[in-house]
């Protein structure tokens, strides 16, 4: 007589189609704890609670809910759905996972990003010449809106969501003369031409 576990149980069934949100919560109660370990400010310091900062060049950007960079956290969810569906096409059972493991990857790259080396280096390379780093709200914010992505590239064509992803560029450089691209091109390869024409917009 063994201990096994009876999959075709719909118990099990019931209890188990549960596992993937608790692991996505667990993911994102660890994510606060660690940005809270790492200093970060639950709101902006001004003391205002702004749904919306619109200004990428004041110091409420980063420090609310969303603002125009959270567009570009989309489109990491985009991205994701994207690279999932060519890893393993997704089945109804996996989707809480694949959406768990979109969430980890950008909780990850959000702790990643406030880290002392990204900050100086967002400083140094990018248009953000000011950048310190989120506030936890605006980290929750961007990992909520590629959950987002990731939730819309699932479920459309996937035409849409190229669409989605190439308004969503276009649109962002326009306003901010920044964007997705951009902004990992001037990360890792940064080109002084395309960073002074980005502050001539300050």
């Amino acid at each position: 007589m063994t201990n096994s576990v009876d999959l075709s149980d719909p118990k099990h069934s019931n209890s188990s189609r549960f596992l993937p949100w608790i692991a996505l919560l667990m993911v994102i109660i660890a994510s606060l704890i660690t940005l809270k370990l790492m200093g970060r400010v639950w709101w902006c310091e001004c003391g205002e609670a702004f749904l919306w900062s619109g200004d990428v060049w004041s110091n409420h950007n980063s420090q609310h809910l969303v603002d125009p960079y959270s567009f570009s956290h989309v489109l990491h969810g985009l991205i994701f759905a994207w690279v999932f569906y060519w890893i393993a096409p997704l089945r109804r059972q996996a989707f809480g996972w694949q959406l768990s493991a979109a969430v980890l990857i950008e909780a990850a790259w959000e702790i990643f990003e406030n880290t002392p080396f990204t900050i100086n280096r967002y400083r140094e390379a990018t248009m953000a010449l000011g950048y310190a780093g989120d506030s936890i709200g605006n980290s929750m914010g961007d990992i909520v809106c590629c959950a987002l992505g990731f939730i819309f590239a699932t479920g459309v064509r996937w035409y849409w969501s190229v669409t989605v992803f190439v308004v969503t560029e276009v649109g962002m450089l326009i306003a901010i003369r920044d964007n997705l691209t951009l902004n990992v091109l001037m990360l890792f390869w940064p080109v002084e031409a395309i960073k002074q024409w980005q502050t001539s917009g300050m």
